[in-house]
């Protein structure tokens, strides 16, 4: 495994497991076989993880950590806050719920831009003072948007940025991966933390694996790069992408022949775009959100780049 250095943190991994994908919200499988795979990951040499407040997952981890020396793990999470009651709200759950002292990193989630921010900064003085007592290691903010990453350079409270980031920019909204890149190398300069997120897409690159994780891993500045994964395959082909290892023949076929679906998240705006640009009529508007027609849907992500709000995904 490769290990790269979190501020004074050594030997965290430079794969981080991204836990969404085990949330309520991708994944019913049950809470035992969620906390092996966990497990799996930690053996292969993965202590690094992230989740949010949102994923309502906290349950899988408290599970999973246990029985784990809490040093040796990177914890990451994140919320909405953006005042002092529900800054405090959002970290005595996470603490509560994960049964932890401490949280290596807070971030406000889905910053738009500075403003985004400075909105939010009743809840960022409350997190600073948490800091201070050491209950959270470091703060950031997650984002999809290239001017938040440009605007983190103007704030000495982030020290931690973790973008939407792959080769084909898809889910960034406003700009391309070229724009995303300067961007991240600026707050590099800055001397943030990067941690990418989405090098897959959202799943719509999931046919170029090897391509997309490469193309992130190429770029110096990221620090780190979380990847959502639902399988022990998904787990090793991950690990070898980033050691530069050739992958198995019998975990490749596993993985192509791995039953996916297209999945519209309940907020979706139904603004109509991704079903203008379906070739298959497999999505359409109802009740004000898009729903989908597995029976007609082909996978081929046209829509993806249709829903600037990166609504779609493929699990």
């Amino acid at each position: 495994m490769i290990y790269t250095s979190l501020f004074e943190k050594e030997n965290v991994s430079k794969l981080c497991y991204g836990t969404l994908s085990l949330s309520i919200l991708q994944n019913f499988d049950t809470l035992e076989n969620k906390v092996n795979l966990l497990n799996y990951a930690y053996e292969k040499g993965i202590n690094f993880l992230d989740t949010a407040e949102l994923y309502d997952n906290y349950n899988i981890l408290k599970e999973f950590i246990k029985d784990k020396d809490r040093d040796k793990l990177t914890l990451a999470t994140k919320s909405y806050a953006y005042d002092k009651k529900t800054a405090e709200y959002s970290v005595n759950k996470a603490l509560k719920e994960l049964n932890t002292d401490y949280l290596d990193v807070f971030m406000l989630h889905e910053q738009e831009n500075g403003n985004n921010f400075l909105g939010h900064y009743e809840a960022v003085e409350r997190f600073m003072k948490y800091k201070e007592q050491g209950i959270i290691k470091h703060f950031g903010i997650s984002t999809h948007r290239v001017q938040a990453v440009r605007d983190s350079i103007r704030f000495k409270e982030i020290e931690f940025v973790f973008p939407l980031f792959n080769m084909k920019g898809i889910g960034i909204q406003d700009g391309t991966i070229e724009d995303m890149i300067h961007a991240v190398k600026n707050a590099k300069e800055n001397n943030k933390f990067i941690m990418a997120m989405k090098i897959y897409g959202g799943g719509h690159l999931i046919n170029r694996p090897k391509e997309a994780f490469e193309f992130v891993q190429n770029i110096r500045e990221v620090d780190s790069i979380a990847v959502g994964m639902s399988t022990t395959e998904e787990i090793d082909a991950n690990i070898c992408y980033l050691e530069n290892n050739e992958l198995n023949v019998n975990i490749k076929n596993k993985i192509r022949n791995q039953k996916r679906t297209l999945v519209v998240e309940e907020w979706c705006i139904g603004c109509g775009k991704c079903a203008k640009k379906c070739r298959q009529n497999a999505l359409h508007i109802i009740d004000g959100k898009c729903v989908v027609d597995m029976n007609k849907c082909v996978l081929c992500s046209y829509c993806a780049g249709e829903c600037t709000d990166f609504y779609i995904k493929i699990v």
